[in-house]
C-alpha cells in the first residue's frame, strides 16, 4: 500500500465548495457587488405591546454587511485569481474559459481547448483538488474504521 502525505478529501462536497466560489468571482467580476437595501415601511397602525427594551439600528447592520461583505468577496475574488495564475497553462485555460469567462458547458469547453471529455475531465478534476487546497476550500473525507466482526 503506497503512502500519500495528502488528506483524502470528499470529492463532491469540495467541488461544489470549488464551484461556489469561482461563480462568486465570475459574478463579481461581471456585474459588480450588489448591495443589500433598508426596507423601511411606516406602519401606522398602534402597535400594542410592552416594552421590550430592545434597541436596533437596522440602518448601520446594513451598511456594515454591504461594507464587510464586499471585500469580502472581493479578497476572495483576488484570491482567486492569483491561484488561477498559478495552474499549468491547460488547467488555467479551463477554469478560466468554464468558470469566469463564460457559463459554458464542459463539452463545448473540452472542444475549444481541442481536449477529449476524457482527459478534459481529468485535467478539470486536477485544477480543481489544486484549486481546493490553494483556497483552503477542501473537505476532508471522514476516516471510516472498519466495523469489527
Amino acid at each position: 500500500m503506497q503512502m500519500s502525505f495528502l488528506p483524502k478529501i470528499d470529492r463532491r462536497a469540495t467541488q461544489k465548495r470549488v464551484e461556489e466560489a469561482l461563480e462568486t468571482a465570475r459574478i463579481y467580476k461581471q456585474i459588480g457587488f450588489v448591495r443589500r437595501e433598508m426596507k423601511n415601511t411606516p406602519a401606522y397602525e398602534a402597535r400594542y405591546h410592552g416594552a421590550t427594551n430592545k434597541t436596533t439600528d437596522a440602518t448601520a447592520d446594513c451598511a456594515v454587511w454591504n461594507v464587510d461583505k464586499e471585500e469580502e468577496i472581493r479578497v476572495l475574488t483576488e484570491r482567486i485569481e492569483r491561484a488561477v495564475s498559478r495552474l499549468g497553462k491547460k488547467e488555467r485555460e479551463i477554469i478560466e474559459k468554464r468558470y469566469l469567462e463564460d457559463e459554458g458547458f464542459d463539452y463545448i469547453v473540452a472542444g475549444e481547448v481541442g481536449l477529449s471529455e476524457r482527459t478534459y475531465t481529468r485535467i478539470k478534476a486536477r485544477a480543481f483538488y489544486k484549486l481546493a487546497f490553494m483556497l483552503k476550500l477542501e473537505v476532508l473525507a471522514e476516516e471510516q474504521d472498519p466495523v469489527p466482526v
